[in-house]
């Protein structure tokens, strides 16, 4: 399961967890290197929901103070504190308050939180649109959950209306709204390479269709999109049509269809249109329910492109029906 375990690498950089409590004794080897050299990791800031030592501002107050955040690069947002309900307004907000604090800043991971701490569907998110706002020169932000069905009730926004310098951006969820997507695909992000959407589920919050996506899949959205994943999706068979006729195939490098439930029906589609696919230097579909001859006969239609079908899924019975699940869903 992709949210089992915390991040290790981010940005193409260790991660390095900033200590929950204040050091009574000199700080192990890899967190006295990182502090001897701030931007050579990926600084993880979280304070436990449920055994807390101390609140996240004064935890954060205590990393501004411990850590040379001008050198920082690479952020990650892990749990918050306050119990698995507390909205993310409380680490967006002190963000942005100390925005000054982090010039370096070029990568943000917010919401590195696993199903153990917090289920990805239940996660409270909120509007991190001012959170992006506040460091123009970010290029790659990633979030994790929507909070679409959180019990908090808080929502994921996330509309740019201009940014220059985002180059890759990933909303991981169990169900992305229809909403986040027209935020998302109205933005203006002229830099962006690299679009990473999990759709997840209609039960927790899924209601895209591409309909929501049509400024991307035009091409018109972001020109410089050279990677589009469709991720973790449910019902991702009927998506292949429209990938096919859509314009911003075209100029994909890397087209990622992911983690979801793709079967021989998706397959089929895929192989009586793989003219549209052709170009492309790899198809993602890892984590597929697709039958091996059917794979055999995808992987022909599509010389030179590099086809990942592996992690190959059973479908479970269930009250006399087969099931076909993501995976991330709750």
């Amino acid at each position: 399961m992709p949210n089992s375990t915390h991040l290790t690498e981010y940005a193409d950089l260790p991660v390095v967890e900033f200590p929950a409590t204040e050091a009574k004794e000199p700080a192990p080897g890899e967190l006295a290197a990182a502090l001897a050299d701030p931007g050579s990791v990926a600084w993880r800031l979280r304070a436990d929901p449920y055994e807390a030592a101390e609140a996240f501002p004064a935890y954060f107050a205590r990393f501004l103070a411990d850590v040379d955040t001008a050198r920082v690069g690479a952020l990650v947002i892990g749990t918050w504190g306050d119990g698995p309900e507390s909205p993310s307004t409380v680490p967006r907000d002190l963000l942005i308050a100390h925005a000054e604090a982090f010039p370096s800043l070029r990568a943000l991971f917010f919401g590195d939180i696993v199903y153990e701490e917090n289920e990805i569907s239940w996660i409270e998110q909120s509007d991190l649109s001012p959170l992006a706002a506040a460091f123009p020169a970010l290029e790659e932000l990633a979030v994790r959950g929507t909070g679409e069905t959180s019990v908090g009730g808080g929502r994921l926004d996330l509309h740019l209306p201009e940014h220059t310098g985002l180059r890759t951006l990933t909303v991981q969820s169990g169900g992305l709204p229809g909403r986040v997507c027209r935020g998302i695909a109205s933005s203006g992000l002229p830099a962006l390479e690299n679009l990473e959407l999990w759709l997840g589920v209609d039960t927790y919050g899924c209601d895209t269709t591409p309909q929501d996506l049509a400024p991307v899949l035009s091409g018109g959205a972001f020109p410089a999109l050279r990677y589009l994943g469709l991720r973790n999706a449910e019902g991702i068979d009927d998506w292949i049509a429209v990938l096919a006729g859509a314009p911003v195939t075209a100029s994909l490098d890397v087209l990622d269809l992911s983690l979801g439930t793709l079967t021989d029906t998706g397959a089929e589609a895929l192989i009586g249109t793989a003219d549209a696919f052709r170009h492309l230097r790899r198809l993602d579909l890892h984590h597929h329910y697709v039958s091996e001859g059917t794979a055999e006969r995808l992987r022909a239609a599509l010389p030179g492109v590099e086809v990942d079908l592996s992690d190959v899924q059973s479908p479970r019975a269930h009250d006399g029906e087969f099931h076909y699940y993501t995976a991330v869903s709750e």
